[in-house]
């Protein structure tokens, strides 16, 4: 699995969209540096938290298209927060955990198709069910991970009853969608290595 991740890393891009992805993803690993010298330690964290899943959608072969929309909305995701655009604009954090969860319930949904977590069974069902368990599971670690932030690092973070389960609804329904389109479409692209 690792030799395949290694091969989708180092495929050179083909289409303006890899190039793009690519462009996106080398400019989010700059400023997490940049951000290392220049920012408060707790915005560097959260920019840094956004590279994982930029590099992880080039390893594990998704389309390329999918690969851009994940790349810019993770790092909107995490830009968003260092900027404070969740407090200034009102359902900005509504729209960023549908788009965001849904692009990550993508990944995950590849990934456990890859390890052989979830058997194909030609069902067109069953990305639906795992995408939105996935979704509604990576939710729920976030909303854990805001409220330790609030509770031992500072509470800055906004947390309440009511963002939490609006966040989760939100993220459970974008992972949903993504469900329903990969039940009827391929994520990954046809020429990546086989993890």
């Amino acid at each position: 699995m690792i030799r395949a991740m290694y091969a989708n890393l180092k495929r050179p891009p083909r289409t303006v969209t890899d190039w793009l992805a690519d462009a996106v993803r080398a400019t989010a690993i700059v400023l997490v540096l940049v951000s290392l010298f220049t920012l408060p330690f707790t915005d560097f964290a959260v920019l840094s938290m956004s590279l994982p899943a930029v590099m992880l959608s080039r390893m594990i072969g998704l389309r390329s298209g999918l690969d851009l929309v994940t790349c810019v909305t993770v790092f909107i995701a995490a830009g968003s927060n260092v900027l404070e655009l969740y407090r200034a604009w009102t359902g900005w954090d509504l729209i960023v955990h549908l788009v965001c969860t849904g692009v990550l319930a993508a990944v995950a949904l590849v990934l456990l198709d890859d390890a052989g977590v979830v058997a194909p069974t030609g069902r067109r069902r069953t990305p639906i069910v795992v995408a939105t368990m996935s979704g509604l599971a990576l939710s729920a670690v976030w909303e854990m991970v805001e409220w330790f932030g609030y509770r031992f690092i500072t509470d800055a973070i906004f947390v309440t009853y009511d963002d939490t389960i609006g966040d989760m609804m939100a993220g459970g329904a974008g992972a949903l969608l993504v469900g329903v389109v990969a039940s009827r479409f391929r994520l990954t692209r046809t020429d990546r290595a086989p993890l």
